[in-house]
């Protein structure tokens, strides 16, 4: 029975995403990364030779703001721009090894952190929460992968 003096699911969500925001940001800060320059690096890699437009609308965020975190991560030598093939114009975004690499290593922080905040279930109840989740999210029309704060960036 659901005690109805007791916090919401919306409640809990936000509380619970909040923390593990938090906490993932601390774990790849470790990287000398951010949360945004992370997703990036996952979105270039999710589909190499995507233009910074396509990018920005991808991710919701304004262009301005994309060639800025791009170039952050060029100046690394993690992401290198190319000529689109089919339109000069555009640049297309690849991942340098070293950004291979850097993912590789974002993805273990990433189990790590999910082992973490998901710790007190067992893997029925972890698959069960990703369905629930997953179900939810896609309800709500979000983008599979994107976190929405891009959109305040």
């Amino acid at each position: 029975m659901i005690d109805p003096s007791g916090p919401g699911s919306a409640f809990l969500l936000a509380q619970l995403g909040a923390y593990a925001a938090g906490r993932f940001a601390e774990r790849i800060a470790e990287l000398d990364l951010t949360p945004p320059q992370t997703g990036l690096l996952r979105a270039i890699a999710a589909e190499p030779g995507q233009s910074q437009q396509a990018l920005a609308r991808l991710l919701g965020t304004p262009p301005s703001r994309l060639v800025a975190l791009v170039d952050g991560l060029d100046e690394r030598g993690l992401v290198e721009r190319r000529r689109n093939p089919d339109d000069r114009r555009l640049h297309a975004l690849h991942l340098t090894q070293d950004g291979e690499a850097l993912l590789r290593r974002i993805a273990e922080v990433g189990r790590a952190h999910d082992d973490a905040i998901c710790g007190p279930l067992d893997e029925a109840d972890r698959a069960r929460l990703r369905d629930l989740l997953a179900r939810l999210a896609d309800a709500h029309g979000l983008t599979p992968g994107v976190h929405p704060g891009y959109r305040r960036l």
